[in-house]
């Protein structure tokens, strides 16, 4: 049995990731699995490293990068169904897997049943899956995929805001959690293309927010004319 979930699909900073946790029972599960929003990040760090350190759990993680996601010729929907079976086959090999594998995703699109069939269709390897909404909630192997998925994007944005406080200084040193409503990740954005005149090279250039913000910046500029 696996579980995959996906972290970062809706921010406008950064990498998205997915992982995928496959166990031969869910009861041997560590205690305290959740959906990782539920999770404080302390118990979320040992969690997923308890998970890895676990020989009877097999874990992968695959990342999408800002350059795939700003791409024209795809979506977020077709991203996360590659990233989910990117994962996939980092625990479910052609070659070890004589027979079809069970798995659980949290359903990444409108459609349970879509989503699940063209996961299933891009895996390597035969799985019998199945998507839900609130996956990650109802059932411990992909709330277990949730937390390293959300371990692995909550690295990257502190390494992206270490990055930049040591390019740019202590000012453009925090880039809050990434997402278009934090006030701190607007703050980043607002700040650096005011000090740069252009977008941070993790931003989502195709967001509406770095639009916002550009248009924002243009319309001050010409407010000094």
């Amino acid at each position: 049995m696996f579980g995959v979930d996906e972290a970062g699909k809706g921010p406008v900073l950064g990498s998205m990731f997915a992982a995928a946790v496959r166990i031969p029972d869910p009861a041997d599960l560590p205690a305290g699995i959740d959906d990782s929003k539920r999770v404080p990040p302390e118990r979320r760090e040992a969690l997923a490293a308890e998970l890895r350190d676990d020989d009877r759990i097999a874990v992968g993680v695959t990342e999408v990068p800002v350059e795939r996601i700003d791409d024209p010729e795809t979506d977020m929907n077709t991203l996360t169904v590659a990233a989910h079976a990117d994962a996939i086959a980092e625990v479910v090999s052609p070659k070890a897997d004589d027979e079809t594998v069970a798995g659980l995703a949290d359903a990444g699109d409108t459609s349970e049943e879509r989503f699940a069939r063209r996961v299933a269709d891009r895996a390597p390897a035969a799985v019998e899956l199945t998507a839900e909404h609130g996956a990650d909630d109802e059932h411990a192997v992909v709330g277990a995929a949730s937390i390293v998925a959300k371990v692995e994007r909550d690295a990257h944005v502190a390494a992206l805001a270490e990055r930049y406080a040591e390019k740019y200084g202590s000012r453009l040193g925090d880039l809050g959690s990434g997402y278009p409503g934090d006030s701190t990740t607007r703050e980043f954005l607002e700040t650096f293309v005011a000090e740069t005149g252009r977008l941070p090279d993790c931003a989502r250039r195709s967001w509406s927010t770095c639009e916002d913000v550009l248009a924002a910046a243009e319309q001050s500029g010409l407010g000094e004319f």
